[in-house]
């Protein structure tokens, strides 16, 4: 849409134009932030302006734009078509090698595009979008290896690509040859005032059309509202197909487009009308093709997805990944996410103190509910795993909790301990500061009929006949002493719950 995207337009057209700049641009966005509606706007300007050399749109659901071997002799065609100097080199090389869209994708690259450019130094732009579309069994993406192997050779010609952060692409930027030249830029990290802007206009034209193409409808002029925008953008949270699909819903001709909105934005907190009309499908195709290679009878993969995923999703508040990995006792915690970067903001190195969390609210939404998630493999069902988040919390604090656990000098007060936060991060870390903090939390989502309520109802009892001055001495390391007061109420709650008193 005219207007919108400004700032990533703008990066990308400087970038286009720079000559020193960095000769590869991948953009790097979660699924629905708008990646290939970018890729097509920037390829329409570049055309425009005479850079556009040849492009490419990957695409899963068709077998041509899926397959990796098509795109060099595709890009190869177009450039003919482009650059006539290009088109006098090729043709010998096809008049030579006719079975050329045969061969590998090196001899590919080496024959259709770098010997031409070599030999006439050409000067153009090439686009690869939803490259994480295509089929590719390599660890590291097959094309992007390619690419890394012959990108120093062809330094007049810049490649802008856009992809999922799947584990394969993610790999084929980190190649040695590769790394340098590549500029990466996160739709998810660009400025949220920036894209609230867009949904929001975005949001004011279509629904404005909406009415005003609707003869059969009754619609008030100042519809939808001010309120009712900022709360579709509010909902939207950075996510344009989610504004995406809230416009087709909303614009369905057999219903009233002020009921279908009254739906959207009078549950404030719920996702469901968004997932049906679309968002659930994408959930849905993204977890199948992450987990594509993943035997189905493999219990023990999806097991650990479901807690590791189910602790991410659950959590009280979002943990980085040294404390979530702390917290669930899995040293190799990025072998079980690696495949989700397209769905959860991780971050690329595990020592990152920023949390793990999810983009948008519709995913945990979508995750956690039966009717949505019918794939039992990922669904995760909120009654169970609260209380195994409860267990591992009370499997750290059995474990970790002891006397003066801050080896602190006796009767020294707080406020004359130096650098207190060094401390507390050294000896009690994210993980054993969460569970102490939150364990009530999660015990009071832990309904009656629960198979492990007679666990948790042992574990509470050696709670409190072991260490449970412990957990008053972090508590009060941590500053959260008040937590202890509301946390005994949560207990009790809990049991008059189960019936246990």
């Amino acid at each position: 849409m005219k207007g919108t995207r400004g700032d990533v337009l703008f990066q990308l057209e400087r970038w286009s134009n720079d000559e020193q700049d960095k000769r590869v641009f991948w953009l790097n966005g979660l699924a629905g932030t708008g990646k290939s509606t970018i890729a097509q706007t920037f390829a329409e300007l570049s055309f425009a302006d005479g850079k556009l050399g040849a492009s490419f749109f990957c695409s899963r659901d068709f077998d041509d734009r899926s397959n990796l071997r098509t795109i060099f002799p595709t890009l190869a065609f177009q450039l003919a078509h482009r650059h006539p100097r290009f088109r006098d080199e090729l043709l010998p090389v096809l008049t030579a090698s006719p079975d050329v869209g045969r061969e590998s994708l090196c001899s590919q690259m080496e024959k259709l595009i770098v010997g031409p450019f070599h030999a006439t130094q050409t000067s153009t732009l090439i686009i690869i979008d939803a490259l994480d579309e295509c089929r590719d069994e390599e660890p590291a993406s097959a094309l992007l290896s390619v690419l890394s192997r012959y990108v120093d050779k062809i330094p007049l010609i810049k490649f802008f690509i856009t992809g999922r952060p799947e584990p394969r692409i993610r790999s084929g930027f980190r190649l040695e040859s590769l790394q340098p030249h590549t500029y990466v830029l996160r739709l998810h990290d660009v400025k949220c005032s920036s894209v609230d802007n867009d949904i929001r206009l975005f949001f004011g034209a279509r629904l404005a059309d909406i009415a005003k193409n609707r003869s059969d409808c009754n619609l008030l002029e100042d519809w939808p509202s001010s309120s009712d925008l900022d709360t579709l953008c509010e909902k939207a949270a950075g996510l344009f197909i989610y504004a995406s699909t809230v416009v087709k819903f909303v614009a369905s001709k057999d219903h009233q487009p002020t009921e279908r909105l009254v739906d959207i934005i009078s549950l404030p907190q719920s996702t469901i009308e968004e997932g049906r009309s679309g968002l659930d499908q994408l959930y849905t195709e993204v977890l199948q093709q992450a987990f594509l290679n993943i035997r189905v009878d493999d219990g023990r993969f999806y097991s650990r997805f479901r807690i590791v995923v189910g602790a991410v999703l659950l959590v009280l508040n979002p943990l980085s990944a040294t404390a979530l990995s702390d917290l669930l006792g899995i040293s190799n915690l990025s072998t079980t996410l690696r495949s989700l970067h397209s769905l959860l903001i991780i971050p690329t190195n595990e020592l990152d103190p920023a949390p793990i969390h999810a983009f948008h609210k519709s995913f945990p939404d979508f995750l956690t509910d039966p009717g949505r998630c019918t794939d039992q493999h990922f669904f995760i069902d909120p009654s169970i795993y609260h209380g195994e988040v409860l267990l591992l919390c009370f499997n750290m604090m059995g474990g970790r909790l002891k006397r003066n656990i801050c080896e602190l000098d006796d009767g020294v007060p707080l406020s004359k301990v130096e650098d207190l936060p060094t401390q507390r991060a050294t000896y009690i870390g994210g993980g054993l500061g969460y569970a102490c903090h939150f364990w009530t939390k999660h015990l009071v989502m832990v309904p009656s009929n629960s198979p492990v309520v007679e666990e948790v109802d042992k574990a509470i009892e050696k709670f409190f006949t072991t260490y449970f001055m412990f957990w008053v001495e972090v508590l009060s390391l941590m500053g959260k002493l008040g937590v202890g007061v509301y946390a005994l109420n949560d207990i009790h709650q809990w049991y008059m719950m189960v019936s246990y008193i």
